[in-house]
């Protein structure tokens, strides 16, 4: 009897355990928590996204270079459509029947209940016309939402371009991106993005059974508001990047303009180049293949991945290390007759010099002087072969950045060529020596480099001994931050007091009478500089001019490029000093002005490859066809 009473209460009990924990579930659900709520009416309950502008980009002087315009997404509700003046709606927008139905039937079959992008980026001149008669086409909305805009159409590659999300891309940013969102694929706007972005705003509606909107959901209490993007301070001078631009139109090649004292890029020129804004709006696609499939590659960023060999611009460096190794002083004497014989082989000079020191070696670019100090340096007697001699060259000359990159705050940088000890053993076996590789002495050979590492030893140079690394951009937001590696000072171990004897030389070299870019000279400002002649396998040789000025406390460093433009006195010299002189006094003096019109107007093009002439079976085998010449993608350098 006792065991029958307990059964009851432990039952009784068991029934109001049970029925507490109901009534707490219920109270949960229907009083402390919103969440099943939404669950159940997610069909009603509708979120709207609102996109946040791009961050503004400035240029080193505070004008705007990058700013947003507004366009207008259309969007489509497929269950809300009904009967209307299609044909009229095509003509407001821009399109076809056949585009509208096959618009129609892609976000139908998306969802039907769901708002779809059914129109992307709507002008506002038709924005406004379509908006005067919007109430005409039932389910259709407007969605509001920025694009790019660069005023000055100018620095493509700089800016780069943004375009919509990929999957990837979707997939890899761990849930912020969503189809239709829009990121940096190239330039600046790739390397920045995550600060350019901003963060996406949404609004949450009610809608009731018949799809009609009946207010925020909860007075608003979880809708959020966008936020822009940061401003971005770039270091360029608008006004030498243009000129830049303009002095290489119909030309192949770059320009790369560094501030030694911070690193800041002033002018970053690629050229061929494109309008930015091309890479904008609804004719994007078109436009980018259009681009895309020009002659000399628009899209191909050069001073980050053009290699070129350094020519006798690499001179200066390898007198740098003559002296701190000792080998040399600003007095040693060697004898050009005209040539240097490095084994059984001969290195030719432009001149015939006779006794010749540091100074007017630099300033005549004197090969057998170069070629001679390149022997001194890889047979000095500290050195028990020539394995270690090279490796000690090797590591003094990367110092200054050849062969690695300079992490530049842009994507897609490469690092150049150097070869090791154990590649020329790879190539060469190991009989190898210093006659083997005596071509390195005037920068050609096994060695290539970007214009941004030319720059960056003009700047090494004009700093006597350091470099700051290249970056272009110098701020971001308000409060200006930039990177701490870009504050910090690189030595590459030569000691402050070799460098003048070297300068010296680069004085001259465009300022003396015997120099070889003397008629590059700027009135009244010490230009140093060295110019070089790349040989090119492809076709006519590169036209390469290196320098810094002033002389003293420089402002600017500077390497120019020009593929198939001969000597580097040429066209790579006068353009170097052109915008030189622009950056530091604003303008051109005397009849310079006029000698940069006439650069500007200038075509000098590499020749198109040839197509292959296909032979017809029964043509005689002796008939050749046309030989294909090669894109330039890569040069060599004999001074």
């Amino acid at each position: 009897m006792d065991n029958l009473f307990n059964r009851k209460y432990i039952v009784q009990g068991l029934f109001i355990v049970v029925a507490l924990i109901l009534v707490g579930q219920l109270f949960y659900i229907q009083v402390a928590s919103d969440r099943y709520f939404l669950s159940a009416n997610s069909n009603v309950l509708r979120k709207k996204y609102t996109f946040p502008a791009r961050g503004v980009i400035l240029d080193r002087n505070n004008k705007v270079i990058v700013q947003n315009e507004p366009v207008y997404d259309l969007m489509v509700t497929p269950n809300l459509v009904k009967e209307f003046d299609t044909l009229a709606f095509c003509n407001i927008i821009g399109i076809d029947m056949k585009g509208f139905h096959k618009r129609f039937d892609k976000a139908r079959n998306q969802s039907r209940y769901q708002r779809t992008v059914f129109e992307k980026q709507l002008s506002v001149q038709t924005y406004a016309a379509l908006q005067e008669r919007l109430s005409r086409f039932p389910g259709f909305e407007t969605q509001n939402r920025t694009v790019r805009h660069y005023p000055d159409s100018i620095a493509g590659q700089f800016f780069g371009y943004v375009k919509e999300v990929s999957a990837k891309d979707i997939e890899d940013s761990e849930g912020y991106y969503r189809p239709g969102d829009y990121i940096g694929k190239s330039g600046v706007e790739r390397e920045y993005n995550d600060v350019l972005r901003g963060e996406r705003g949404v609004e949450n509606t009610i809608y009731n059974a018949k799809n009609v909107p009946q207010g925020s959901y909860l007075d608003g209490k979880f809708d959020t508001l966008a936020v822009s993007g940061e401003t971005l301070i770039s270091s360029l001078n608008i006004d030498i990047q243009k000129l830049g631009e303009q002095l290489m139109h119909n030309k192949v090649g770059s320009i790369v303009a560094i501030e030694p004292s911070t690193g800041e890029v002033l002018a970053f020129v690629s050229s061929p180049t494109y309008d930015p804004n091309l890479m904008v709006g609804r004719q994007q696609g078109n436009n980018y293949m259009d681009i895309f499939r020009q002659p000399n590659r628009p899209f191909t960023v050069r001073p980050l991945s053009g290699y070129y060999s350094p020519g006798s611009s690499f001179k200066p460096l390898d007198a740098l290390l003559g002296l701190q190794e000792g080998v040399i002083d600003p007095n040693t004497t060697f004898n050009c007759p005209g040539y240097y014989w490095a084994g059984n082989h001969q290195v030719k000079c432009e001149h015939v010099d006779g006794n010749i020191s540091l100074r007017k070696g630099l300033a005549r670019s004197c090969n057998t002087y170069a070629c001679y100090v390149f022997q001194k340096l890889m047979t000095q007697k500290k050195f028990k072969n020539k394995i270690e001699a090279y490796d000690s060259w090797e590591a003094k000359v990367r110092k200054f950045g050849l062969g690695s990159k300079l992490d530049l705050d842009m994507p897609f940088e490469r690092k150049g060529r150097l070869f090791t000890s154990e590649e020329y053993t790879k190539r060469f076996g190991k009989y190898w020596g210093y006659t083997t590789i005596i071509s390195l002495a005037i920068g050609q050979g096994e060695m290539s480099a970007t214009p941004l590492q030319m720059a960056n030893i003009m700047a090494i140079i004009a700093n006597r001994g350091y470099y700051m690394k290249p970056h272009l951009i110098k701020g971001i937001g308000e409060k200006k931050n930039v990177r701490k590696e870009y504050l910090t000072k690189n030595y590459v171990d030569v000691d402050t007091r070799h460098f003048e004897p070297v300068i010296d030389g680069m004085q001259d070299a465009v300022n003396a009478a015997y120099g070889t870019a003397r008629a590059s000279a700027i009135p009244d400002i010490l230009f140093c500089g060295k110019t070089g002649t790349v040989q090119n396998p492809h076709g006519k040789n590169h036209s390469v001019f290196i320098g810094f000025a002033p002389r003293d406390n420089p402002k600017i460093a500077i390497a120019v490029i020009v593929e198939n433009a001969g000597f580097g006195s040429s066209y790579a010299a006068p353009i170097a000093s052109y915008m030189t002189e622009k950056y530091l006094t604003g303008k051109l003096s005397g009849n310079r002005g006029e000698r940069a019109e006439w650069m500007k107007k200038q075509v000098i093009l590499p020749d198109m490859p040839k197509p292959k002439v296909k032979l017809p079976p029964y043509q005689a085998d002796s008939v050749k066809p046309v030989p294909v010449q090669q894109p330039v993608n890569q040069s060599t350098s004999i001074n």
